[in-house]
């Protein structure tokens, strides 16, 4: 049985919980939390982990076999990097935080200190193991083009670009790098970020964002080309029900991680 500690328990963390109650081959046996949300982690393991111990960082000494993040940005550094250095495995579904300068070199160098792999999860996006075998042959251009409702784009950028309350057809807010778009968006960089790197990277990867009044949903489509041929990928993700700014699919890629880890047979 793959013993699982994961750091997080919001919206994406319980879920997870709630996915793999009663599983024979993954167990979550400890819940890494902050201090101000503990009290709700503990009702959320109550439930659906009950065997799970609640902490608020990994003991030195404490060595499951795999530390999965679920918490956002901050807890990287935190908490995934000095697991990463006593030799424990990860996996990240906070991909965007990667588009820091030097975070990918520090998890990186961690890994390797450790003699161990950190793992970046799919998370909202499809294709993604098309594109990074594509990478291998060679790639020539990718291009993500990522559209929600105006009102998705509020305390953005976006709002100096144009009035987001009076658009009446889709609006163009940003065109360049998947780099720049991960610093002006930050929390829109995750789905950027996984694809470039699967692909030609931060400053090679293309991204289109558009504030588009006659889609209700987050939609992704990426535009690959290369020596493979190419290949084209629409996405249009429903929301998590327990909070609506994330997709549904992040938790699914996570539980899928998980599962493929546990399982005698996995794909």
């Amino acid at each position: 049985m793959l013993k699982v500690a994961m750091i997080g328990c919001g919206a994406i963390g319980a879920s997870v919980l709630e996915l793999l109650h009663g599983d024979p081959d993954v167990v979550v046996d400890r819940v890494v939390t902050a201090s101000d949300a503990r009290a709700r982690t503990e009702a959320t393991v109550a439930r659906w982990a009950p065997q799970a111990r609640v902490l608020e960082a990994l003991a030195a000494d404490d060595a499951p076999d795999l530390v999965v993040e679920c918490a956002g940005h901050s807890a990287i550094a935190e908490h995934v990097v000095p697991a990463l250095e006593r030799g424990i495995p990860c996996v990240i579904a906070s991909v965007g935080a990667l588009s820091a300068p030097g975070m990918a070199q520090l998890l990186e160098q961690a890994a390797r200190r450790g003699k161990t792999q950190v793992q970046l999860l799919s998370g909202a996006m499809g294709g993604i193991d098309a594109l990074a075998a594509a990478r291998v042959g060679g790639l020539d251009a990718v291009l993500y083009t990522g559209r929600k409702p105006p009102g998705a784009w509020k305390g953005t950028p976006a709002e100096a670009d144009c009035d987001l309350d009076s658009l009446t057809t889709a609006h163009c807010i940003f065109d360049g790098s998947a780099e720049l778009a991960a610093q002006l968006y930050p929390k829109n960089a995750n789905v950027a970020a996984t694809l470039s790197f699967a692909g030609l990277g931060l400053q090679r990867t293309r991204v289109r964002l558009f504030a588009d009044p006659a889609v209700t949903e987050n939609v992704h489509h990426v535009e690959a080309h290369g020596a493979f041929g190419c290949f084209e990928l629409t996405m249009r993700g429903k929301p998590l029900a327990a909070n609506p700014k994330t997709s549904a699919l992040t938790v699914y890629s996570v539980v899928r991680a998980l599962l493929n880890r546990g399982r005698a047979l996995a794909i």
